[in-house]
């Protein structure tokens, strides 16, 4: 399964790369900085698509706000699943979030083994079938 993560945070990125890798899912992950990095790869001809972006909200140069704009108006980028990932838990972020066609919104666990059963659950949901219909009571995830 091919896996994106957008964060500036250096910390976050490994955080999270630690507890993929222990996840019994074969994964590939690819991380990036910003939007904007996010889009540029996206962009490139011949590039498969991943099956699932973790996109942080607060990053420098392209904000994950203006990415998922970005994602939703791209005919090709638009039915990518997105789940925002987020130290945020501000009900303005989560509505915005939601409106803008996220998939999921998760707020960064501070405990290894919680990132790990929260990513596990996120990663094994089958998207492919996922209602088409936006069902905001099962939008922000919970542990």
């Amino acid at each position: 399964m091919k896996i994106v993560l957008v964060d500036d945070d250096e910390d976050d990125r490994m955080f999270f790369a630690d507890a993929l890798q222990e996840i019994e899912i074969s994964t590939e992950l690819a991380e990036f900085h910003n939007g904007q990095e996010l889009l540029d790869y996206l962009s490139e001809p011949d590039v498969e698509h991943p099956q699932l972006i973790f996109l942080d909200l607060n990053m420098p140069v392209m904000d994950g706000f203006q990415c998922l704009r970005q994602i939703r108006k791209n005919p090709e980028l638009k039915d990518l699943v997105v789940a925002i990932y987020s130290t945020s838990s501000s009900e303005r972020d989560i509505e915005e979030t939601f409106v803008n066609g996220a998939n999921i919104y998760i707020n960064k666990p501070n405990r290894f083994e919680e990132l790990k059963k929260t990513i596990g659950q996120v990663v094994k949901r089958n998207w492919q079938y996922r209602e088409n219909a936006m069902d905001k009571a099962n939008f922000l995830f919970r542990i």
